[in-house]
Parts: C-alpha cells; sequence; structure tokens
C-alpha cells in the first residue's frame, strides 16, 4: 500500500489555483467546466478517463447537455487537495483545449 500525497495548505493551494486560470475552488475541489456538442463533452471525458487512468488520479466527471464539469480532489489523502489534483487540471487543460473544448466562466 502506498502512502497518500500530503495535503497542501491555503497557501500552497491559492499559489497553485493562481496558475491554473479557470478552475475555480469548490469547498475540498477544484472544478472547471467545458462546452462542446454533447458527443464531444462525451469524447473529452473519455480522453480524459484514459489519462487519469494512465495517471493513476481520478476526476469526478458530469456530463450533461453540451457541457462536461471536473470536480477533482484526492480521495485516498481524506478528500483533500494535493499537488496530484493541480497535475490532473493542467492535463485537463491541454485534453479540453486539443478537442476544441470552451470553458465555460458562467458557472
Amino acid at each position: 500500500m502506498t502512502t497518500p500525497p500530503a495535503p497542501l495548505n491555503d497557501e500552497q493551494i491559492s499559489t497553485a489555483l493562481a496558475a491554473l486560470p479557470g478552475w475555480k475552488l469548490d469547498g475540498n475541489e477544484i472544478t472547471r467546466t467545458f462546452a462542446h456538442t454533447y458527443h464531444e463533452c462525451v469524447h473529452l471525458a473519455v480522453y480524459v478517463a484514459a489519462k487519469a487512468r494512465e495517471i493513476s488520479h481520478h476526476p469526478d466527471i458530469l456530463i450533461t447537455w453540451q457541457r462536461v464539469e471536473f470536480r477533482i480532489t484526492t480521495h485516498d489523502a481524506g478528500r483533500t487537495l494535493t499537488e496530484l489534483d493541480f497535475d490532473l487540471a493542467r492535463h485537463i487543460d491541454r485534453i479540453a483545449a486539443a478537442a476544441g473544448a470552451t470553458p465555460v466562466t458562467d458557472t
């Protein structure tokens, strides 16, 4: 069994969020929503799921009509934020940009 990653403190979280425009803190999660056609949102979720499997860190994904929301926390560190969450957010941003998804700013 591996040791869970260390939780970040408030200052570390603020610094990490400042480096990820568009991501928002919601309790103990960071979140971001993207818009695209429904089918492209499903594809985006699959692309992110493949990357999540590769790096062994998984977001919660909510797909609705022409929107896909990603919610990230480190479950095995007691649902706290760790560096793994911000690494995954950077991957999601790159995948979404490559897929032509538009960040939603009104959520």
